[in-house]
């Protein structure tokens, strides 16, 4: 018999040398997966701490004499926008607390110069852009109105009012 089998090869018997190196590892083919990325700064954030702060800053409630909640019941605050806003309630446990909205302009509180924003209840995204938002709040009979505010470039200024 002339087998060959792989123990017969004259370089499978001769020992390996010993240099005491360990083998080096694998090198990795993929790059390692790269950290999540962290959050749109200009995508809608209600929890911004922004708002808590304007919200700190705004007079007590007229009707109530409270202070406000800093948790929006709606909005889109959104610090890359022009005009962005969150509706507040009154920090009270009556069963209809005043709400009003506050506006911000590329993420910083306008606390001067806007028309009054009491009463208003939503947001209505769909008539919302970058430099106008849509505000809602429902009037006697269930119905519902919409008031747009847009920046001008220079302010906030009042441009619809529909019901």
């Amino acid at each position: 018999l002339a087998g060959g089998g792989s123990g017969d090869s004259p370089v499978s018997e001769a020992p390996l040398p010993s240099t005491g190196a360990v083998a080096a590892p694998p090198v990795p083919t993929d790059p390692p997966p790269s950290a999540p990325p962290g959050p749109d700064p200009c995508a809608v954030n209600l929890a911004s701490p922004s708002i808590a702060k304007a919200v700190s800053e705004l007079p007590k409630d007229p009707r109530s004499q409270q202070g406000w909640n800093p948790e929006p019941v709606a909005g889109n605050y959104n610090e890359c926008a022009p005009l962005s806003a969150v509706i507040v309630k009154a920090n009270t446990n009556a069963a209809n607390p005043n709400t009003r909205a506050v506006l911000f302009h590329l993420g910083k509180y306008i606390p001067n110069g806007v028309p009054d924003t009491y009463g208003f209840n939503g947001f209505d995204p769909a008539q919302s852009t970058g430099d106008t938002v849509a505000l809602t709040f429902a009037g006697g009979m269930g119905l519902q109105s919409v008031v747009k505010f847009r920046w001008n470039g220079n302010g906030v200024e009042l441009i619809g009012n529909t019901g």
